[in-house]
């Protein structure tokens, strides 16, 4: 005795009826997810590089929808029980071909159908436990990556921090060097100040001069005279006195006597000068 039918299998079902597709294609990617349960067809579906990929994803989210309304089934529970593609209606269209003939043309179409059922109790746990290793696994793995991450950025932090102290550690030493640089150059500046120097004292003459008259003191500019200075002999004999011609006081002349002011005029002069 055969078995149940197809459409006669118990479970949840959702169908596409007439797309555009031939049959022998949708049943390519359907053999692919057929028995898997609802996680590990999802995957299957999104690794497929196929057109009958999308449309099957989308048929059997509409299968698991439906079980989730309409029967109250927790979707982490179900399977894909069944799946199969119905050849649809053919079309047939025409193109001219050589010596007057015609070359048929076939527009094919399907109906897709995915049902989905409860796995058993016993599958159901072999499948959880499965699951939860997969997760611990999967942590495992997550952890031991963090933490390899952090060891490196640890590292990279370790090696900017080195070389941040170390350009920091040469700058102070550039502006220690510097500063003991300006420090030497100001020492020998001020040391060079005190230094004598033998000026002659013309030169000194001139520069006291020159400073008073700045200083607005009032002391007269000295000319000095830069000539040169005869050095002959001088003539040493005793220098000859004449005696003075004395002019009796008989021989005063007239208008000496004339212009002399008399006692009176300068008396009548001061007494003017009093009123």
């Amino acid at each position: 005795m055969t078995g149940p039918k197809l459409n006669e299998r118990p479970g949840t079902r959702a169908t596409l009826r007439g797309y555009h597709m031939s049959a022998s294609k949708a049943r390519v990617v359907l053999n692919l997810i057929r028995g898997e349960d609802i996680t590990t067809a999802r995957e299957i579906l999104a690794g497929t590089n196929r057109e009958a990929a999308d449309v099957i994803g989308k048929v059997l989210a509409s299968a698991v929808a439906n079980a989730v309304t309409n029967d109250a089934m927790q979707a982490d529970e179900l399977f894909v029980s069944a799946a199969y593609a119905d050849e649809g209606v053919t079309m047939k269209r025409f193109t001219p071909r050589a010596r007057g003939r015609a070359g048929k043309i076939m527009k094919r179409s399907c109906h897709i159908t995915v049902i989905v059922s409860r796995l058993d109790d016993e599958r159901l746990e072999t499948l959880r436990n499965a699951r939860s290793a997969q997760a611990a696994v999967s942590r495992t793995r997550r952890v031991a990556s963090s933490r390899r991450r952090a060891d490196q950025q640890a590292s990279l932090n370790k090696r900017e921090t080195a070389a941040v102290e170390a350009a920091e550690n040469e700058a102070l030493e550039a502006e220690a060097n510097a500063n003991a640089t300006a420090y030497d150059e100001a020492y020998e500046t001020d040391t060079s100040e005190f230094d004598t120097v033998d000026t002659p004292v013309e030169d000194l003459e001139t520069d006291v001069l020159e400073t008073n008259e700045t200083d607005g003191t009032g002391v007269a500019e000295a000319s000095v005279d830069e000539s040169p200075v005869d050095e002959s002999p001088v003539d040493e004999s005793p220098v000859e006195e004449t005696p003075a011609e004395e002019t009796p006081a008989d021989e005063v002349p007239e208008e000496v006597v004339a212009e002399a002011p008399t006692d009176e005029t300068a008396t009548d002069d001061t007494t003017e000068e009093t009123k």
